[in-house]
């Protein structure tokens, strides 16, 4: 079966694309734009490029929780048992997980750890939803710089563990198991 290639037609309705996204998006124009090098890429894919910035910018900000219809409240954790708070974590990751949000960093934290910061953290947070988002959103439930003892006990590398001992010029603590180790829904987080 032949490929198709473009036709003269298809091309210049590339170019004319082209020409809308570019003014659509002037009045946004920064640094992104200008770090990009158009002679370095087709007219489609900056076009499709061009477009994601364009999503971006007209993206409402909004608390995660109102990312869902109708939106997703979920009950005080004093008012759950532990099997409510597996329940409803559970049903809660998969629900981000429809929505493109990942969380990363959670093996540490119990289960009512974890729906804690469902609740009083990750679902009032506002951020910018996109209708098409490309990859996922994450969030890491533990920051490195804030927790670096967490971080180096179960989740660093042994190269990042070396050097963090560098750097500080001190034992990292010992490696230990996960405690409450999961497998969560979406791709594995970026490194």
């Amino acid at each position: 079966m032949p490929s198709h290639s473009p036709t003269r037609a298809d091309e210049v309705e590339q170019l004319m694309l082209n020409a809308r996204l570019r003014d659509a998006i002037e009045p946004f124009l920064d640094e992104a734009i200008d770090l990009m090098d158009s002679r370095r890429m087709s007219t489609g894919t900056e076009n499709e490029y061009l477009e994601s910035m364009l999503a971006w910018e007209y993206a409402p900000v909004l608390p995660i929780s109102r990312w869902f219809t109708p939106e997703l409240n979920l009950p005080e954790p004093a008012s759950l048992d532990d099997s409510q708070v597996r329940e409803w974590l559970w049903k809660t990751i998969h629900r981000l997980d429809e929505q493109r949000i990942a969380l990363a960093y959670t093996d540490h934290l119990s289960d009512r750890e974890l729906y804690c910061i469902l609740y009083r953290d990750i679902l009032p947070a506002a951020e910018k939803k996109l209708e098409r988002r490309a990859g996922y959103l994450y969030w890491f439930c533990l920051d490195e710089e804030d927790d670096p003892e967490t971080w180096l006990r179960y989740y660093a590398s042994e190269p990042q563990r070396q050097r963090w001992a560098w750097e500080n010029s001190q034992l990292p603590p010992a490696r230990e198991n996960m405690p409450y180790p999961r497998v969560m829904p979406g791709p594995p987080p970026p490194v």
